[in-house]
């Protein structure tokens, strides 16, 4: 009873939660034009209209601005909502190098034979990675009795996911946006490396790219599982980090933390029917513009533009609606304002 209708970027502490460790911290450097270049008119007023908290813009992995707004901080941590389905499917990754998981294309029976319907034995990881699973998952995050929401507010995940997802359609061939996808990856993830997932994440990728802040991902129960479709909570820097892992193809400072190949799976289309989608990755062609990005529900989004060596980092407290699979207005906004402030510093030699 806080006034909210539906979750919202600061409510981490009401929920069970489990540690995300951090190590030594590796420092962002700062563009040498930082904080040279003010927002325009447009941006503010959007950042206004829909509850910015932190906007920032990478260039050449040097930080050239950033904002923050709402009594947000630099070390303050936000809900990651659905951009921590692009870190689960890392972890995915990484317990396939590690060979815990035999490839993305084991059967999902494999791990849980448990689960039902007519396809249930056909379901692969990978199927599960792409959203192409074939689930009778409700992705609905404004009805208190879609299986969604009581996801977020169940005391034990693994059970709904048991009892409640079927596979009754042919994995494959349809593409329809799951978080049940990405909590049944997380669940495969626990039970193959024997690790929790926040611990698992901790000594694959917190640590070693020298993450400032330690994080917190919130569980169903105190010493539960924890929510793998969302609820990692951490600061913008911080999240902006998986933006440059990927841009580079994996590797983080000489150090390769992903296989190129699951980096190109994760960014390329699984069904042609949906160029947006790739491997718990969005995809975006914006006027030529192509990049990839982490996107979370009430407009949390890690943008990446490769060809401009630019990465756009926004995170609020709501966004305009759009039908599922599409993108919303403020996305573009956000990227081509994004886009304008890293042009012009590189157009004006301070």
């Amino acid at each position: 009873m806080k006034g909210h209708k539906t979750s919202y970027i600061s409510d981490f502490v009401h929920y069970p939660r489990r540690l995300v460790a951090a190590g030594t911290a590796q420092p962002w450097p700062l563009h040498k034009s930082y904080n040279r270049i003010s927002e325009s008119e447009r941006l503010k007023q959007w950042n206004e209209r829909y509850g910015t908290v932190a906007f920032l813009v990478i260039k050449n992995d040097s930080i050239l601005f950033e904002k923050y707004y709402r009594g947000y901080r630099a070390d303050s941590l936000s809900n990651s909502f659905s951009m921590a389905k692009s870190i689960t499917v890392s972890l995915l990754f990484k317990a396939i190098q590690e060979g815990y998981i035999d490839s993305l294309d084991q059967k999902l029976k494999d791990f849980f034979p448990q689960f039902k319907g007519k396809y249930a034995d056909s379901v692969t990881l990978r199927h599960l990675a792409a959203m192409a699973s074939g689930s009778n998952w409700d992705e609905n995050y404004y009805s208190p009795f879609s299986i969604t929401a009581e996801s977020y507010f169940t005391e034990d995940l693994d059970r709904l996911m048991l009892e409640k997802v079927r596979f009754d359609r042919p994995p494959g061939q349809k593409w329809y946006y799951s978080s049940g996808d990405t909590q049944i990856l997380g669940m495969v993830i626990r039970k193959a490396t024997g690790k929790n997932l926040a611990d698992y994440l901790s000594e694959s990728f917190w640590k070693p790219m020298g993450m400032r802040k330690h994080a917190w991902w919130n569980t169903d129960r105190e010493g539960g599982t924890e929510k793998a479709f969302c609820c990692l909570n951490a600061t913008a820097r911080d999240f902006a980090r998986f933006g440059k892992l990927y841009m580079h193809a994996g590797n983080w400072e000489g150090r390769p933390l992903i296989d190129s190949a699951f980096v190109r799976q994760a960014l390329t289309p699984y069904l042609s029917s949906m160029p947006r989608y790739g491997l718990q990755w969005w995809l975006f062609d914006r006027g030529g513009v192509k990049g990839f990005m982490m996107r979370g529900h009430l407009g949390q989004y890690v943008m990446v533009i490769p060809d401009e060596r630019v990465i756009v980092v926004r995170l609020g407290e709501k966004k305009p609606r759009a039908p599922m699979g599409t993108f919303s207005d403020d996305i573009f906004v956000y990227l081509e304002e994004g886009l304008r402030i890293a042009r012009q510093a590189e157009d004006h030699d301070f």
